[in-house]
């Protein structure tokens, strides 16, 4: 259609070089994924040559499933990591640590924040079983972040439910779309903690060199614009952050699908019993039914329940999604069973079979609330599409998670007081007002740590575009010398207000400044401390670069202009990249401890500014230091090249470390007889040959 129109199309994939990807985004329209967009305009702010870019400035954005991405997804910042540094023996000490420890005597868990903190005796604990005084000593700070990781890995992260073993390696599972992340890694040490809580090989955490969060990257774009069919109740969060109406477009035919109230057990097993009941009753009668699971371990028990009942069914979760495909093709189909998680619950249409609208169309039934409404309603849109019949209806249990953590105390008080069994749910829109309550209070939470985020990364961001505009400037630049000049002023304004800092003159320090500007800028023999002695402020600083720009023009005499305008690409690129990745580090440092402010009466965020705002403004002065003294006392090789200061070695989304594992082709082994001619095409038998022992 869009060739018809006259527009070209181009498609940006995982794995493309270079040309491929310049060519699909020179294109009137492409299309991608957010991941790859996201990661391509990091890489283009790394790249050494301005012909190695590959995007075009960021205009138009249309996101499909756009509350996936810009509010589920929006916590996840994109990483690029580099080499590793820390080894693995203290995750594996912490890990051995945590395992004899006891829950509510060693460490109490909250399960409504899934905060883990050792108690008074685990800390005594922690310090005779390492050997050391005070474990919150300075020197014990990395000791503590290894035990707090190991905690975490063991009391909140759970194995089939946050993530799955598999092939040897601790796989994410998405919560919000169920599916396996692959080639992601949880940050800041849980990724190696989870491994050696699960006994596997310990993977070396990596160095951030660039990252950028979806609402910062998407923010970018002149025009942004989106469909989904669940925005509407983040409607306040699409306006106040990306300033986006949202518009509800009526269906093309009227729902009339059947949407039950909320059935809820007393026990967990009550509940399962009375699913495998109604999905029995519904599949005897021919009709399809979708079973939707929050979790992995959810939808494998529900299966062993079916199993038992006879039930012949299929699983969709993440450990199979390869099947997804045909699963989802005979879901519709009579007497078709499908138990999934949230993988089936985003934009899947399920095409129903012959004869089914008649039996009352697809039957959704759900196990338990997702934490938001909008990935319930997700499930529920699968029946009932384009004008069919269907049915959707949850089925909860007071000891679901939601419940717990957000459920009212009271209604499970009720139902022992009235004497109310597991075979009795209560049904009534009371009951179902007070779970939308709980999602409503977990989303408000959600929203509210968004909204956090998003403020302490709109600091990193402010720096990240000046950072990458003057780094574009310089890659863009024929001729860096004027901005190489202004560094170097920079620099000397510097060394004056320090060595001359006093209204007394005989005060200066006169013999340091000409020391600093031997050790900086210019050799002895260029400037001596006679010179400078006796001269005002003005008249030092106009001798001084006067000399450094006459030894500026002696080096540029000695090398061709060309020679001398890579040299200073070289340095500039260099310098920036080094600085501005340590820069990172420390404001990640800075995040994490600066919420102990508040104890302090301070305002985090506010102290987050103001800091950052000083270490941004000591990297500018350290890198105009840097430019300065390598462009000046340097001395330049015939063969300079410009290198990446640390390799790319992983890409990363959700705060997560990532390693890309190349898999190789399995062959399977024949067997070869020792008669038989060598498989190596010699000609002679198999045991004259390769066979020999």
């Amino acid at each position: 259609m869009y060739d018809f129109l006259g527009l070209t199309v181009g498609l940006n994939k995982n794995g493309m070089s270079k040309d491929e990807k310049r060519e699909a985004y020179l294109a009137d329209i492409t299309y991608g994924t957010n991941n790859e967009f996201g990661f391509d305009y990091l890489r283009d702010n790394m790249v050494l040559y301005k012909d190695q870019m590959v995007q075009r400035p960021l205009h138009f954005a249309i996101i499909d499933e756009v509350d996936s991405i810009l509010i589920d997804e929006a916590r996840t910042p994109l990483i690029i990591s580099g080499t590793a540094r820390k080894s693995a023996t203290l995750y594996e000490q912490a890990n051995s640590f945590v395992r004899t420890l006891q829950n509510e005597d060693d460490y109490s868990y909250d399960e409504k924040s899934k905060g883990v903190q050792l108690t008074e005796e685990g800390m005594n604990k922690a310090e005779r079983f390492f050997q050391v005084d005070n474990l919150f000593d300075l020197n014990n700070v990395t000791l503590t972040h290894h035990i707090n990781q190991a905690l975490k890995a063991h009391i909140s992260m759970h194995k089939d439910t946050d993530y799955v073993v598999e092939e040897d390696q601790v796989v994410i599972v998405d919560q919000f779309t169920g599916r396996l992340m692959k080639g992601r890694r949880y940050s800041d040490g849980l990724h190696q903690a989870i491994e050696a809580k699960e006994g596997l090989p310990i993977q070396n955490e990596s160095m951030t060199l660039a990252s950028i969060t979806f609402q910062n990257y998407f923010r970018m774009y002149e025009k942004l614009a989106g469909m989904t069919g669940t925005a509407k109740t983040e409607e306040e969060e699409f306006r106040n952050i990306y300033n986006m109406d949202v518009i509800a477009i009526p269906t093309n035919k009227p729902i009339i699908r059947d949407d039950k109230a909320d059935l809820i057990f007393k026990s967990m097993e009550g509940k399962f019993r009375a699913v495998v009941e109604e999905i029995k009753e519904r599949n005897q009668a021919g009709q399809p039914v979708l079973v939707g699971t929050v979790a992995v371990e959810t939808s494998e028990l529900i299966s062993k329940y079916l199993s038992r009942a006879g039930v012949k069914h299929n699983v969709l979760n993440a450990k199979n999604h390869y099947r997804e495909a045909e699963i989802i093709e005979n879901a519709g189909q009579r007497g078709a069973v499908t138990i999934a998680t949230n993988m089936a619950g985003r934009g899947t249409d399920i095409k129903l079979g012959d004869g089914i609208k008649e039996l009352g169309g697809l039957a959704v039934i759900g196990t338990e609330r997702h934490e938001s409404r909008r990935i319930d309603n997700q499930l529920r849109g699968r029946s009932g599409r384009q004008g069919d019949p269907g049915v959707t209806q949850f089925y909860l249990s007071m000891e679901d998670e939601l419940m717990r953590r957000f459920g009212s105390d009271n209604m499970k008080a009720m139902m022992e007081r009235f004497g109310m069994d597991d075979s009795q749910p209560i049904e009534s829109k009371l009951v179902s007002r007070t779970v939308e309550s709980a999602q409503k209070r977990v989303e408000g939470n959600n929203f509210d740590a968004r909204k956090t985020i998003l403020s302490y990364d709109d600091v990193l961001r402010q720096q990240r575009e000046i950072i990458y505009k003057q780094r574009y400037e310089v890659i863009d630049s024929d001729n860096l010398r004027e901005i190489i000049e202004q560094m170097i002023e920079t620099t000397v304004d510097a060394a004056i207000d320090t060595y001359m800092a006093e209204d007394v003159p005989e005060e200066w320090n006169i013999t340091g400044l000409t020391e600093y500007l031997h050790a900086t800028l210019i050799e002895q023999e260029w400037i001596t401390e006679d010179e400078l002695k006796g001269k005002e402020k003005d008249e030092a600083r106009a001798l001084i670069l006067e000399k450094v720009k006459a030894k500026y023009d002696q080096k540029e005499e000695e090398l061709t202009p060309e020679q001398m305008r890579e040299f200073e690409k070289v340095i500039l690129l260099r310098t920036v990249d080094t600085k501005w990745m340590d820069h990172i580090d420390q404001m990640d440092q800075l995040r994490q401890g600066i919420h102990l402010r508040a104890y302090g009466q301070n305002d985090p965020l506010r102290e987050y500014q103001m800091e950052s705002f000083a270490m941004f403004e000591e990297m500018v002065a350290s890198i105009n230091e840097e430019v300065a003294k390598y462009v000046m006392k340097a001395q330049i090789r015939e063969n300079l090249k410009r290198e990446a200061v640390v390799k790319e070695t992983q890409t990363v989304s959700g705060g997560e470390q990532a390693k890309k594992k190349v898999k190789k082709p399995y062959v399977k082994a024949q067997a070869v007889g020792r008669n038989d001619a060598c498989p190596c095409g010699s000609g002679k038998k198999y045991k004259n040959c390769h066979g020999k022992a």
